[in-house]
């Protein structure tokens, strides 16, 4: 597949650099889990860089079973797969998911460059290390002027390797109950670094309820698998800012039990998209809005991998009361609510991982925030 942005090379010459090594090599993946593939994909890069930064997708996020590892505990799963000596040639740099494709690799970009500029390495090209699995792999193209290696999926031997998400189901399904055959059949997926981990995972109280949340988005997915088409959902949700302070809930129901969210909801048969947000403001938090009050903004967030419940498409609707802080109006939460709570702007910035599916993101673009700069990792 030859992409007219970024330079394509074969990897024999990528790994001979004309007898030398290259200065780096960038591979990016979520890693959810590190599997046998996601091994031999980062040795084929060590064997043609000095250096390797290894770019972790979905970062500074809650867990979720699509995302059940930090980008911390990824980090782990792949230093504990490698020599020491590998270990030293291995950068990670953590980057999250902005639902916004072009924003995502301005920061990817920027991110590897400050990190390789802070290694000495301020001009370098790195080569761009990849596998085109399916349309998810597209990405790849998106990165002018870094050589791109394009490499066949690793096999083990004559064994088809599983992917990231097979496995997660496999523990998802069994966990603590999971038989030593099990664990042999995974140790052929994955390598020893991570079967131990993985090991060790299993018995964490979060694993647990990561793992009640899977079963639930199973049976979720079940009730509609008949539809002739897979269904779009529509959602509506209700920014609400008085007083330098943001209306959020946190979920009492799975998915996403005790995250922080906008109030919000499907939206009925018979109502408006703003009649919706009302609606769902009401029910979740009590607070009910002037009929004469007008939304001062709002957008629609149609990521497709918004929402682990499926294509949802959300409209949500910023309104602004005038109250002081010390008269916000009374709130609780009702319905699906456990809680509705008045969080002021400033603190959210420090509750990013705390947040339901991109409702952290759709409180920067409503609210026009920036994105918490996090510390360099190397």
């Amino acid at each position: 597949m030859v992409n007219n942005k970024t330079d394509k090379i074969s990897p024999q010459l990528a790994g001979s650099q004309a007898g030398s090594l290259a200065d780096a090599a960038v591979y990016i993946g979520r890693f959810q889990v590190f599997h046998l593939g996601h091994l031999g994909m980062l040795r084929a890069a060590l064997e043609r860089a000095r250096l390797c930064v290894v770019v972790i997708g979905s970062a500074h996020q809650a867990r979720t079973p699509k995302n059940p590892f930090t980008w911390q505990e990824r980090a782990q799963m792949i230093c504990c797969n490698l020599s020491p000596e590998d270990q030293a040639r291995v950068l990670f740099v953590p980057v999250r998911d902005y639902y916004d494709t072009p924003r995502w690799e301005v920061a990817v970009r920027q991110d590897v460059q400050a990190l390789l500029a802070r290694h000495g390495l301020p001009d370098a090209r790195p080569l761009l290390i990849g596998h085109f699995k399916d349309i998810s792999s597209q990405y790849l193209h998106g990165f002018e002027g870094w050589p791109l290696v394009s490499l066949d999926r690793i096999r083990a031997g004559e064994r088809a390797l599983h992917d990231a998400s097979q496995l997660r189901d496999g523990l998802f399904a069994l966990g603590q109950q999971a038989s030593a055959t099990v664990w042999l059949a995974l140790g052929e997926q994955v390598p020893p670094g991570t079967l131990e981990f993985l090991r060790g995972t299993v018995s964490q109280p979060w694993f647990a309820e990561m793992a009640e949340e899977w079963r639930m988005l199973r049976a979720y997915w079940a009730s509609w698998s008949a539809a002739p088409y897979p269904p779009t959902f529509v959602t509506t949700d209700a920014l609400v800012l008085s007083d330098g302070h943001v209306l959020l809930v946190q979920r009492g129901e799975l998915p996403g039990r005790g995250l922080y969210a906008l109030p919000g909801g499907f939206l009925n048969p018979n109502e408006s998209l703003v009649q919706g947000a009302r609606r769902e403001l009401l029910e979740e938090t009590g607070l009910a809005l002037s009929a004469a009050l007008v939304p001062s903004a709002s957008a629609v967030f149609d990521h497709p991998d918004r929402s682990l419940r499926g294509r949802t498409i959300t409209h949500a609707f910023l309104w602004r009361l005038d109250h002081p802080a010390s008269a916000l109006p009374a709130v609780q939460g009702q319905d699906d609510a456990a809680h509705a709570v008045w969080v002021p702007v400033a603190q959210l910035q420090g509750m990013e991982d705390r947040f339901f599916d991109d409702h952290f993101h759709m409180l920067v673009k409503l609210l026009g925030l920036d994105y918490p700069i996090y510390a360099p990792t190397n």
